[in-house]
């Protein structure tokens, strides 16, 4: 009888260990988006027919994915600021909607600073879920991480912001505010959390490549969600020890991780990019009604004819090489200030369109920045240097990348950052390097933005230079409208031209 208990309490305790083994492991899935800007209505990609994203679509599929198991909803980053249907609102329509989808966190990318630090703080006290920035100083509102829980095991988040932010916005954005290197930030979170948390998970608006080089240089780091780059990560990436995902852009993708954990520690993982696309009856009807809301408020302001292209306006690849609207931007930046040359960031184009009928929108959409247009005084040589700052990211499509007019250019990108240009010609002649030339650009690379320092150290080389209340002064200034944005001085040029056919013309030359 004795042995017979004891037979009966081994067998007791053997099937106790399984199932507190079997109760060890959980299955969780990472839902996860970036770089959004405001595309909550279906769209056709520029050289594409078919409707892609709709923000009522992806959270029809999010309730869905939801449904099979455990789930984190996560954002990485550039969600409030770009297209029409948010910038109206500043940001405010798609913060409503992210509390409808039920988000658990969301990174701060460096697009949501363009509205200025009060109304980022709106949106940081309207969000019902946190918005992280651990490497940003001066914002209290925004937290360094949270701690979520998912079938009781605790996933430690921390958000990053790239620290590119300050040149990324403009200037006065972000006065007051520090943005810390992200490797050591990421250290000394990761620490932290590590006794706190079984998963630690870095969402990210440092960039794809930067991403890499995190889980190369950081120990500990088990997930990074990343943003910023738009990169169409269709499967999980693994550095070192680190999974690495990334759900391209504008709401085209869902980005679904499965993760199997046991005892703190990622035993098993899939993942996949899900794209979306509008299907009738497949959509959530309290955010199609949301969605709906702001775009008839969009069309009540926006929907007036301007004109009509006869091609295609190639806003895509204004970071890779000259386009027809990086051109046509600057030609009309040039005209209107009466400048000799016009260098504009590629990244301040931020969409294409599609030929035929033009609406005031779609320019909105193009240019969705409170930029106005300015002249600047410089040498020969301080246009060089800009040229040359702005062809030194191409590899790594920066938004520096100068569209031009008044200017022809030839570069190698093989040749050293800093020594590509090899050719320079204005008004169809060599540059001279100590003459002084007028050259358009917007108020944003006039401060310095995007690292332009040639036209912020000509600016504050000016003996009056100052940015006051947005506007713009100095000696070296000789134009600035600072009562226009940009997209009003383009809507009003189209409207003159009623119909408009820019093309490529070989101003910028790459040598192969």
């Amino acid at each position: 009888m004795k042995n017979l208990l004891i037979r009966i309490s081994l067998v007791i305790i053997l099937i106790l260990s399984v199932t507190s083994a079997d109760a060890e492991q959980t299955d969780a899935r990472i839902l996860y988006m970036n770089d959004f800007h405001g595309f909550a209505e279906p769209h056709r990609p520029l050289g594409s027919d078919e409707l892609m994203g709709g923000i009522s679509y992806l959270a029809k599929r999010v309730a869905e994915l939801r449904r099979e198991r455990p789930s984190l909803l996560l954002a990485a980053g550039d969600m409030i600021q770009g297209n029409n249907w948010a910038n109206l609102s500043l940001g405010e329509s798609v913060i409503e909607v992210m509390n409808l989808m039920r988000f658990d966190a969301m990174a701060a990318g460096n697009h949501e600073f363009d509205f200025g630090r009060a109304v980022l703080r709106e949106r940081i006290s309207q969000a019902a879920f946190p918005i992280l920035g651990a490497n940003v100083a001066g914002l209290d509102l925004l937290r360094p991480y949270v701690i979520r829980a998912v079938d009781g095991v605790k996933i430690g988040i921390i958000g990053l912001v790239t620290e590119d932010a300050p040149v990324a916005t403009h200037p006065k954005n972000v006065e007051g505010l520090r943005f810390l290197p992200v490797i050591e930030t990421a250290e000394r979170y990761v620490r932290e959390l590590r006794g706190r948390a079984d998963v630690v998970l870095i969402l990210s608006h440092a960039g794809h490549h930067i991403d890499r080089m995190l889980a190369e240089r950081v120990r500990g780091i088990d997930i990074i969600v990343g943003g910023h780059t738009h990169t169409k990560v269709l499967k999980p990436v693994v550095a070192g020890n680190t999974i690495i995902v990334q759900a391209w852009e504008h709401g085209k993708a869902l980005g679904v991780l499965d993760v199997s954990i046991d005892n703190g520690k990622i035993i098993a993982f899939e993942g996949r990019l899900e794209e979306i696309r509008p299907v009738q009856g497949r959509e959530d009807h309290a955010v199609a009604e949301v969605v709906q809301k702001y775009g008839q408020r969009v069309d009540a302001v926006l929907n007036e004819e301007i004109g009509v292209s006869k091609v295609e306006l190639d806003g895509e690849n204004v970071r890779l090489g000259e386009t027809n609207l990086g051109n046509l931007i600057a030609d009309i930046m040039m005209a209107a200030s009466g400048a000799d040359a016009t260098i504009i960031n590629g990244g301040g184009i931020r969409t294409g369109l599609k030929k035929g009928i033009l609406r005031a929108k779609d320019i909105y959409s193009v240019l969705p920045f409170d930029n106005y247009i300015v002249a600047v005084r410089l040498t020969g040589k301080e246009i060089r240097g800009a040229l040359e700052h702005g062809v030194s990211g191409v590899e790594n499509a920066e938004g520096r990348f100068p569209q031009v007019s008044g200017i022809t250019f030839q570069y190698g990108r093989s040749l050293p950052a800093g020594s590509r240009i090899t050719e320079v010609m204005i008004s169809g002649k060599p540059i001279d390097e100590s003459k002084e030339y007028t050259v358009a650009t917007n108020d944003f690379l006039a401060a310095g933005g995007d690292g332009y320092r040639a036209f912020g150290d000509a600016g504050k080389a000016s003996k009056n230079f100052e940015i006051a209340g947005g506007m713009m002064k100095g000696e070296r200034l000789v134009y600035s409208d600072s009562g226009r944005w940009l997209r009003d001085v383009v809507i009003e040029y189209i409207k003159g031209k009623k119909v408009i056919s820019p093309s490529v013309e070989g101003r910028i030359r790459e040598l192969r």
